[in-house]
C-alpha cells in the first residue's frame, strides 16, 4: 500500500481515486450515448445543425437577404428547394443562416443560467439553515411568475437585442437550475471527503468548487443539455412575438412570424423553419436522455 493511500482517512477517497471514478463515469455516459440508437440519432442531428451554423456562408445557395421579385411566394422547386418567402428570399438559405443565431444565443443563455444556478444551488446546499431557506424562497417567488410573461415584461423595458434576449433567458433559468444543483449537492454535503476538506481548513468556496462541484457534474451536464432545448424554444418564441433579435435577422421564430399569413398559399415557407426548430429541440432532448441513462448506469 502506498504512503498516500495509507494516510487517507477511512472512507475518504484518495486524491487519485475520485478523478478516476469521475472520468470512468463520464466515459460510460458517453459510450452509452453513442450506443443508444435514439441518442446517437439525436447527436447526429445536433452535429448537422452545428456544422450548418459554422459553414452556412459556404453552403447556402443564395444570399439569405437577397430578394428576387420574380420568385415571390415561389413553391418548392429545383431552383428554390423550400420555396421563397413573400419578399422573394430563398427559404433554405435563410433556415441555414438562422442556425448560427440559434446555436449562439441558446447556449449563451444556457451558460448564464447554469453558472448562476451552480452558484445558487451550491451555496444553498453547503451553508444550509436560514440562508438556504431564504435563498430558496426567493427562487420560488421568481418561479411563481410565468416565464414567458416575465421575459416579455423585462424585454419591453430593456428593448430587443441579442444581448438582452440572452441575458433575460439566462436569468430566467437560474431558479430551476439552482434547485437541481441544490438537490444534487445535498446528496454529497455530508460525505466523508467533505468533512475531511473541512478538517484541512479549506474554506467554503474552495470546498464547493473543488470537492462538491466535480462530484455532481452528471446532473449538471444533463440539466444544461435540457436547458439548451428550452432556450432554443424561448429564443424562437421571443422572435415570433417580435421581441427577439430585430430584422433583418434570419431567426427561425422571426421567419415563422413573417410568413404565417401565407401558410395557405405556400405551406413550405412556414414548415421549413418550424421543422428546423422541432428537429433540433427533439435531437437535444434525445441526447440529454442518453446522457441521463449513461450517467445513472
Amino acid at each position: 500500500m502506498s504512503e498516500s493511500m495509507a494516510l487517507a482517512p477511512l472512507g475518504v477517497p484518495s486524491p487519485v481515486a475520485v478523478p478516476g471514478a469521475r472520468r470512468s463515469r463520464f466515459g460510460a455516459g458517453l459510450r452509452s450515448l453513442l450506443q443508444t440508437p435514439s441518442a446517437a440519432v439525436g447527436l447526429s442531428v445536433v452535429i448537422f445543425w452545428g456544422l450548418c451554423a459554422i459553414f452556412w456562408p459556404l453552403i447556402v445557395p443564395y444570399d439569405p437577404a437577397a430578394q428576387d421579385y420574380g420568385a415571390l411566394l415561389a413553391t418548392p422547386s429545383p431552383t428554390h428547394l423550400f420555396g421563397a418567402d413573400h419578399l422573394g428570399r430563398d427559404v433554405l438559405s435563410r433556415v441555414l443562416a438562422g442556425s448560427r443565431e440559434v446555436l449562439l444565443l441558446a447556449p449563451a443563455a444556457t451558460l448564464i443560467g447554469v453558472v448562476g444556478g451552480i452558484v445558487v444551488g451550491l451555496s444553498a446546499a453547503y451553508y444550509g439553515g436560514w440562508f438556504d431557506e431564504i435563498l430558496m424562497r426567493v427562487m420560488d417567488a421568481i418561479m411563481a411568475f410565468p416565464f414567458i410573461i416575465l421575459v416579455l415584461l423585462i424585454l419591453a423595458v430593456m428593448g430587443s437585442s441579442a444581448r438582452n434576449v440572452v441575458l433575460v433567458i439566462g436569468l430566467g433559468f437560474i431558479p430551476l437550475t439552482g434547485r437541481v444543483v441544490r438537490a444534487a449537492a445535498l446528496s454529497v454535503r455530508n460525505l466523508d471527503y467533505i468533512a475531511a476538506a473541512r478538517l484541512r481548513g479549506a474554506r467554503g468556496p474552495d470546498i464547493m468548487l473543488t470537492e462538491m462541484l466535480p462530484n455532481i457534474g452528471g446532473p449538471i451536464v444533463v440539466e444544461a443539455t435540457v436547458r439548451v432545448g428550452y432556450a432554443i424554444f424561448a429564443v424562437a418564441s421571443l422572435s415570433f412575438l417580435g421581441l427577439g433579435v430585430p430584422p433583418p435577422s434570419s431567426n427561425w421564430g422571426a421567419m415563422i412570424n413573417e410568413t404565417r399569413l401565407y401558410l395557405t398559399i405556400n405551406p413550405a415557407i412556414v414548415l421549413a423553419p418550424t421543422l428546423a426548430i422541432g428537429s433540433l429541440v427533439v435531437a437535444i432532448n434525445l441526447v440529454a436522455d442518453g446522457l441521463r441513462r449513461g450517467l445513472r448506469a
